[in-house]
């Protein structure tokens, strides 16, 4: 639930894809790395120098280390524009993954979330490639059948996922959704929009009255500019209660109430 494609499919992953989070300051700006998982396995301690390989645990030196999902470059680094990255990801045929909100002053998340989410990228690369017959090194005899495991009702495995996820996950969740919403929007993608707004309510029926989930909603899926910066502000202001920091809310309450005496006027 990490990563949600915007071009692409996670049923049929193309191997390359380019990840995009946007700032939890300023959700105009986006941070990017990108992901290739290598078409054929490799690890790469088998092509280290003795010298070097004789410092790594023999663990890691066997077959099984393959290199999966590698972010290029390892850190999420600040893009020109989501634009800019749209018109990239459909001139190359790259898939294009919304992986959710980070700090800009986090150096550790940025490159915490390039690796975290080029490993789950690589996973579902590795499952589409068993699906459709094929493993990365050989091909299955024709006898052999292929067997899946029985289909699991896409809601029941996201009200499973979401009942595991603390505060904090579905935040950032929440995070990453209303940047959806408001792409969805600027797209004119209704039914996208409907989707995103169904996986918003879902998650906010899981969080306590005080983070003002509903709230946070409406203000995502509404077409007017105000309502990208009031789902921004209910978000700082769940955020801030989650952490503890109390002082800063009364603030952010305060741009809550003048933006909404400025729409009604």
């Amino acid at each position: 639930m990490s990563i949600n494609f915007l071009r692409g499919s996670a049923q049929a992953p193309k191997g390359h894809a380019i990840f995009v989070a946007r700032s939890t300051s300023n959700p105009r700006v986006v941070y990017c790395t990108y992901c290739v998982v290598p078409p054929i396995p490799m690890s790469l301690t088998k092509y280290l120098p003795p010298l070097f390989a004789a410092q790594i645990p023999a663990e890691e030196l066997s077959e099984s280390q393959n290199v999966n999902g590698m972010p290029i470059p390892p850190m999420l680094e600040e893009a020109s524009s989501m634009e800019y990255l749209e018109m990239l990801a459909e001139r190359r045929s790259d898939d294009l993954c919304d992986i959710g909100t980070v700090s800009p002053r986090d150096d550790s998340a940025r490159v915490q979330m390039a690796i975290i989410n080029s490993q789950e990228y690589g996973q579902l690369y590795a499952s589409y490639i068993a699906s459709i017959g094929r493993t990365p090194l050989s091909s299955p005899p024709a006898s052999a059948a292929i067997e899946e495991p029985a289909p699991l009702d896409d809601m029941d495995a996201e009200e499973l996922l979401i009942q595991t996820m603390s505060d904090r996950q579905k935040l950032t969740e929440l995070g990453k959704l209303v940047g959806m919403a408001r792409y969805a929007i600027e797209g004119h993608d209704t039914a996208n929009l409907q989707d995103t707004k169904r996986k918003m309510q879902r998650i906010t029926s899981k969080l306590a009255e005080k983070y003002r989930g509903p709230e946070l909603v409406t203000s995502a899926v509404n077409p007017q500019e105000q309502g990208a910066r009031l789902a921004e502000l209910y978000l700082s202001r769940a955020f801030k209660l989650l952490d503890e920091e109390y002082a800063d809310i009364p603030g952010i309450e305060r741009a809550i109430r003048e933006l909404q005496d400025g729409s009604s006027k």
